[in-house]
């Protein structure tokens, strides 16, 4: 028998020499067969795992030197070498573990990818995680399930139901009482001006988000930034890496001082104006409220005070239609001649500030986005949660000026009549209080952040000792913050100015300048010429009336205490 040319002088595939085949049988001399045996195995086995770690210590080696040479400027590492640099330690590790296991093994294991079997319990993937198997090193897996920046798997997320509803609580708050007063000075252009406001912050809510996401290398759009001071330090890099931030961290922190003395000032104002018999001041008033506030130094978090979140804001509602439903009741006497076109140049750019302060939302956008099941639903949940508050901010503006036209004050509940106000205005002032401690929780958070716990770069010790509890100059912060806000209420009482005050100072800041001038920063190659024309636009208009809207608010606090003080 003749033998196929392609066996010839060798063994057919699939067969061994023990299976009785020897190819051609003549007497010529053949190859020596492969050794076998224990020892034979053990030297395959080394040669194979001493290739692997030369392989290694090579690549290791080349990472590094790239990495080195990256870093001092003279080329740019690719993607390879970067995370062979960054892994150079872990492979080390790894192989070296490895090789000592393998070498361990019983001769009758498996020794290649076919029919290996799962991880022992001394694997290393097991042992370093504690116990529990982990994915590959520098895997997105990994990051995302230990809880990274951008949060991990177990982190609840809300709907755009959820999502809605808190936008529409920071923007429809009790703070939409001061709107009529900016009727009284700005006629039908307030009217304009709280849809025009509407259009532009859901805008600038939009391009905000926007500055969280770029596109990866393969074209995809994913987040690379968790809060509005990292967009803010995104921009100021490579020169200026935490100024922004820190520019972001003051505006929320004036802005978050003022909403609490604004809640003192309103709470003393109702107060007073529900009692006007008896022989207790706006002044007085507004101590008692912050003595009642004074508790809100001792928080840790906020569980308990969460609780009555919802009431408050259900009771909100139900005072704005019972406003609105006295106002129908006397839909009669409405005086439509009163509301004209013209504008009082010194105190219209005061309702501009009032205005813009309504619709703050922008400094927790980021996080809210970031905590939504579904953040493609974004866009649309800021689109009908800014229509409804433009219609419903509009409606309510209007109809209380129509009621009472020039004898609105600077909060529309204190036109009420003696038998009606004295209850809405106390449903509002518990509103207020409870209403306080979420600013100033948020105040205090941003200042020990930067100022307590950021580690060398700390400018104070810690708030915190090691067992969690709060230190004697953590708490000496915290009741000074409180007394701050009631040495404002008691100086400045005079809601409607601190309102415009800080929606021009810093309202239009977050809302109107700093997203679009992010926007055009980062963005700049992908924003396509309308986009571009409205960015600018909306930061030409928006320091404008910022800066005259802060300096008219600012004179009229000036007069208004010289008044006080003649009085």
């Amino acid at each position: 028998m003749t033998d196929t040319p392609a066996f010839k002088g060798g063994l057919r595939p699939g067969l061994s020499a023990s299976d009785g085949y020897h190819g051609d049988r003549s007497t010529s001399k053949r190859p020596a067969p492969p050794e076998t045996g224990p020892a034979a195995a053990m030297a395959t086995l080394l040669r194979s795992k001493l290739s692997n770690v030369a392989t290694s210590v090579s690549n290791k080696s080349q990472a590094k030197v790239s990495g080195m040479f990256a870093r001092m400027g003279f080329q740019a590492a690719t993607d390879e070498e970067a995370v062979g640099f960054a892994h150079c330690d872990d492979l080390d590790f790894e192989h070296r573990q490895g090789l000592q296991m393998d070498i361990l093994k019983t001769e009758g294991e498996p020794c290649g990818d076919e029919g290996a079997e799962p991880p022992v319990e001394g694997d290393i993937r097991y042992q370093r995680g504690g116990g529990a198997p982990l994915p590959p090193s520098g895997s997105k897996d990994q990051a995302v399930g230990a809880g990274g920046e951008f949060g991990g798997h177990d982190k609840p997320k809300i709907t755009a139901w959820e999502a809605g509803w808190n936008v529409t609580n920071a923007i429809q708050g009790m703070f939409v009482l001061g709107l009529p007063y900016a009727i009284l000075h700005g006629g039908y252009l307030g009217l304009f001006l709280i849809i025009f406001a509407a259009v532009v912050c859901c805008y600038t809510g939009k391009i905000l988000i926007a500055c969280l996401y770029e596109e990866n290398e393969d074209g995809e759009v994913v987040r690379v930034r968790d809060s509005y001071v990292a967009i803010a330090n995104a921009c100021c890099a490579p020169r200026f890496p935490t100024l922004g931030g820190r520019v972001v961290n003051v505006a929320q922190i004036i802005e978050l001082v003022m909403t609490c003395i604004l809640y003192v000032v309103v709470s003393g104002n109702l107060m007073y104006n529900s009692f006007p018999g008896l022989p207790v001041s706006q002044k007085s008033w507004s101590i008692i409220a912050t003595a009642v506030l004074l508790p809100c130094a001792f928080l840790k978090n906020l569980k308990a005070v969460s609780k009555f979140s919802l009431l408050c804001t259900l009771a909100h509602f139900v005072i704005n239609i019972l406003v609105i439903a006295y106002c129908l009741s006397r839909a009669r006497d409405w005086a439509w001649e009163k509301v004209k076109f013209y504008i009082d140049v010194k105190k219209f750019p005061i309702s501009i500030g009032i205005i813009v302060f309504s619709y703050t939302s922008q400094i927790f956008l980021p996080s809210l986005e970031g905590n939504m099941q579904q953040p493609s639903e974004f866009h649309c949940m800021m689109n009908w949660t800014h229509i409804a508050a433009c219609v419903l901010k509009g409606l309510f503006a209007l109809v209380a000026y129509l009621t009472w036209a020039d004898e609105t004050k600077e909060v529309i509940t204190d036109n009420l009549p003696g038998s009606i106000r004295a209850v809405v205005n106390i449903f509002l002032v518990a509103k207020a209080l409870l209403s306080y401690p979420l600013p100033f929780f948020a105040a205090v958070e941003v200042l020990e952040k930067s100022l307590f716990q950021e580690g060398s770069r700390a400018f104070f010790p810690a708030c915190y000792g090691g067992d969690g509890r709060l230190k004697s100059w953590g708490l000496t912060l915290r009741c000074a913050l409180v007394v701050f806000t009631l040495l404002m209420a008691i100086y400045v009482p005079h809601f409607a100015l601190l309102m415009g005050l800080t929606g021009s100072l810093t309202g239009a800041g977050l809302c109107f300048l700093l997203p679009s001038l992010f926007h055009l920063r980062l963005l700049w190659r992908k924003l396509l010429w309308h986009q571009v024309f409205f960015d600018v636009a909306i930061f030409v208009i928006g320091g404008i009336c910022s800066v005259s809207g802060f300096v008219h608010s600012l004179e009229g606090l000036i007069e208004a205490y010289r008044t006080n003080a003649e009085d």
